[in-house]
């Protein structure tokens, strides 16, 4: 098992494209990248502990490869934006890369430089990467969020103006969810020859 730590914005909206896909096995939301121990959500908001609101994924690279992690990642925000994401402004929101080794920098240093290339956004890609630290669990009410208070969530995440975002420059069919599919028929193919082999 690794982990993987993005931030992306609000932690809450950062769950929902992660969880479920084969190869995850956990997704907390917490704060890091700051210089406060034990930060209190309270705190983190005032954008003075230096803390990004952050998800951390448990999943098996085997399973899920951290490639297609980041690919998801990328999907969800806007890389260009370095004064919070979309209604969320602060540095607390601010987008980030935290790698827990020499492969996963290497990877996120990549697909950061293959989505430059592309084109896709005419600004500079502002994401940060940079080395994990100390990981703070969010507070219990915090996890899970959108399963929680369901209506609060996707009143939210609707005003927010990320789900526009994301279908302007990642296509309206959703360009993550094709993503996702891709991985789990990948899943499903690696399952089956390994049935088969034995």
């Amino acid at each position: 098992m690794e982990k993987a730590t993005f931030a992306g914005g609000c932690f809450w909206c950062m769950v929902t494209p992660f969880e479920e896909l084969d190869g995850i096995y956990g997704i907390v939301s917490g704060y890091t990248g700051g210089h406060v121990e034990n930060p209190t959500y309270e705190q983190v908001k005032t954008g003075t502990t230096g803390h990004y609101e952050a998800v951390q994924i448990t999943f098996d690279p085997d399973v899920f490869p951290y490639e297609r992690l980041l690919e998801l990642y990328w999907c969800q925000i806007d890389p260009t934006d370095d004064g919070g994401q979309f209604h969320d402004r602060g540095p607390q929101y601010r987008t980030a890369i935290f790698y827990h080794n020499e492969k996963q920098r290497q990877l996120a240093e990549q697909s950061k430089r293959a989505l430059e290339e592309s084109g896709r956004f005419s600004k500079p890609i502002v994401t940060k990467i940079l080395p994990a630290t100390t990981f703070y669990p969010a507070e219990e009410y915090h996890q899970n969020y959108h399963k929680k208070n369901p209506e609060h969530y996707k009143q939210d995440r609707a005003a927010s103006g990320r789900d526009e975002f994301i279908a302007k420059h990642w296509g309206r069919n959703g360009e993550a969810d094709r993503i996702a599919e891709k991985c789990a028929r990948q899943t499903m193919e690696k399952a089956a020859d390994q049935k088969r082999a034995r």
